[in-house]
């Protein structure tokens, strides 16, 4: 596995593995076959492994119907939304049948399905195609939610979602689809626990909780902060749900202060979550009042400087956690 990999090649190459080390992993979606799907992410894996890897219809619904029927009957579906914005039409299969058919039948049937799907702004695809929608799935007893931010992440956490008997939303960046690069050795690996969160930076001011392409944002900002002695210590959820929160207990105990930055819009996002349980279990470690920052409740513009606006970034970041420091 030497050599570095851009984002969507460590997507391709997960499910390049996994095909050819279960033969039950069959891959579907929109333009996945003869285009190798919108974001090149299935470039090449139907001459590799024929029959398994399928064009749909536009009916995502449908789509993920038949992935449940499948799961239910030996396979390992992965299916491919094109955009995260679409999945909407596959809510009823996802929420009322996926996520639902193990509880209902006492363990007896499993739906090992995971539903890929690229998320984010910073691309120009406008307020249809650019909306973090995570917090949705979250919510639903049953399903697990996955947001790699890293090369490794996006290789080792998919095939751990393919292998996992729950269904899972696996939430892709496409932002950092071919601006991230990286290795993917077994020493990338990372965490032992399955759904564990890791501390991307050390720090004692302030901890800042954040997934996805704003782990690198607020990495970013972090070093800009270090220069000024605010040593900010940047966790990394990597699973919006389950949530790791022995991990988050230990860093807001040793910094005292929290900072929570998503993309997806903060009223009601995955953030709330994060604050209301700290301030419930962790008051008397906290020196200052929990922040969130995330994207205001407002459609993703298409204009790139309209979009830089509305999303957090490295600035808008490091002014927040200076502010949160001094406090």
């Amino acid at each position: 596995m030497a050599g570095e990999l851009k984002y969507a090649e460590a997507i391709r190459r997960a499910l390049a593995d996994e095909l050819a080390s279960d033969p039950n992993v069959v891959v579907m979606g929109q333009e996945i076959e003869a285009l190798g799907g919108v974001f090149t992410a299935t470039q090449g894996l139907a001459e590799s492994f024929e029959g398994r890897v399928l064009d749909t219809p536009l009916a995502e619904s449908a789509t993920v119907g038949w992935a449940i029927g499948a799961a239910m009957a030996g396979l390992r579906p992965v299916v491919e939304i094109m955009f995260m914005d679409f999945i909407a039409t596959a809510m009823d299969q996802i929420v009322n049948g996926a996520a639902k058919l193990r509880y209902m039948s006492g363990g007896q049937i499993t739906v090992p399905i995971v539903i890929r799907t690229p998320s984010d702004a910073g691309t120009g695809h406008g307020p249809q195609h650019s909306q973090h929608l995570e917090t949705w799935f979250a919510h639903v007893p049953g399903l697990v939610v996955a947001m790699p931010s890293t090369v490794p992440d996006a290789y080792w956490m998919l095939r751990q979602s393919i292998r996992d008997d729950n269904p899972v939303v696996f939430v892709e960046s496409k932002y950092l689809y071919f601006r991230e690069s990286g290795e993917i050795g077994p020493e990338s690996r990372g965490t032992a626990h399955p759904y564990e969160a890791r501390i991307v930076r050390n720090g004692h001011s302030v901890t800042v909780v954040t997934a996805g392409r704003m782990v690198a944002e607020s990495l970013a900002a972090a070093e800009s902060l270090a220069v000024d002695g605010i040593e900010c210590e940047v966790v990394d959820l990597r699973f919006i749900w389950p949530y790791d929160r022995e991990t988050l207990a230990q860093s807001i105990e040793r910094t005292n202060r929290l900072m929570i930055v998503h993309e997806a819009v903060q009223d009601f996002g995955w953030g709330s979550e994060i604050c209301s349980w700290a301030a419930s279990e962790l008051f008397y470690s906290l020196d200052a009042p929990i922040r969130r920052l995330a994207t205001p409740r407002a459609p993703i513009p298409f204009a790139a400087h309209l979009e830089s606006a509305l999303v957090p970034n490295r600035t808008i970041i490091e002014s927040a956690v200076r502010d949160l420091a001094m406090h």
